[in-house]
Formats: C-alpha cells, structure tokens, sequence
C-alpha cells in the first residue's frame, strides 16, 4: 500500500471511489522525527495519520479528508484480502511477481541508500524462505521477492534495516538508533512482520 505524505509529494491525485465506507476513525500520533504528514491503512482496517512536530491536527484532518478516496481504495483492498480464501499461486503467476520483483526492488532500495548518503555494492532479489532481507560486510544486499506484495512502509522498513548494517553490522541499541532515525515507524512495520511469523 502506498502512503500520501505532505508536503506535496504525491505525483496526481487520489483516485475517487464511490465505495460507501463511513468515514474511519483515525488514529493521530505525533512523532517527533516525522517529517511530514503520512497516512496509513492497517491490514485490521484502521486508519493512522503520523505528524510532525510542526503540523496540527486540524491539518492532518485535512489532509486525510483530502485523500479519502485513497483511504477508501485501501480499505476495500483490505477487505477483498480478508475475503479471499489463501490459496496457492499459480506457478506463472509466481514466475511474474519473481520477475517483477527483480526489475522493481532493486531500484527502491538503490534510491533509499542514495537518501541515506549510502553505497550499495550489490542487490539481489532471492527466494529466501527464513528472511526478508540480509547485508554483508561488503555492502551486498539480498532482498526477499516477496517484499513486492507487502504495504510500502513495511517494505520500507525492511530495506532501510539492512540499509543501517552498512553503518553497522549487529543489532545493538546504536544500530537500533540508526533505525528509528531513517524509519520513525519501524516498530510498527516490526509488529506487521512479527503478525505473519515470517521473521
């Protein structure tokens, strides 16, 4: 899932729908690192506007009210995925998500590490079973296909996570530290991995 951020970051409009959701509560936590107003649709159907230190809640009202339809649009996705019974993908299918992970990942994770000030010597896209991702000591980083069907920010998540091994390679409170600076949230994307028991 995407995530609308102010300012202005979005490169057109929220798409309109006519899906009658009556308006989400919404959940507005204030974060000191924040640097902008972002807005997130749980897999459990709420809503989350994360602030900045700078911005208000009137603002940040606002600016959900101004991407309700997209808020609508994530939540009928997450709907449709609860009504979905799991099922196992066919094998071409698969073949296509592999193959678009290998062309769409690497370029996300190469675009965060320019963000961050840093270099990245290598990126492979695997079918790991056990992990999302992992760093060596020589700045290759291997990325799990699979982070392509997860929600933006967690997928962020994980890409900045073995982004910060390049800075230090253990999980330390001063790694952790490293974390929390690049990615506010991270915690939250932890508790989405933690839900599905894959990390």
């Amino acid at each position: 899932m995407m995530q609308p951020v102010l300012p202005f970051e979005l490169s057109h409009p929220a798409p309109s729908t006519s899906h009658p959701h009556v308006a989400p509560a919404l959940e507005l936590v204030r974060h000191p690192q924040a640097r902008r107003y972002v807005i997130r649709v749980r897999a459990d159907g709420s809503v989350r506007v994360t602030l900045p230190h700078w911005g208000s809640k009137r603002e940040a009202r606002a600016f959900a009210e101004q991407q309700r339809g997209w808020i609508e649009k994530q939540l009928t996705e997450v709907e449709q995925e609860r009504a979905q019974p799991r099922e196992e993908m066919p094998a071409e299918w698969l073949r296509e998500l592999r193959a678009r992970a290998r062309r769409e990942l690497p370029p996300l994770l190469l675009n965060l590490a320019a963000r961050h000030g840093l270099t990245v010597a290598r990126v492979s896209v695997r079918n790991q079973q056990w992990r999302w991702g992992s760093c060596s000591r020589g700045g290759h980083v291997c990325l799990n296909w699979r982070l392509l069907q997860m929600p933006d920010w967690v997928r962020d998540y994980v890409m900045i996570h073995e982004l910060m091994h390049l800075k230090r390679m253990d999980h330390s409170p001063k790694f952790w530290k490293l974390v929390a600076q690049a990615c506010p949230d991270y915690q939250e994307a932890r508790a989405w991995l933690r839900a599905r028991a894959r990390m």
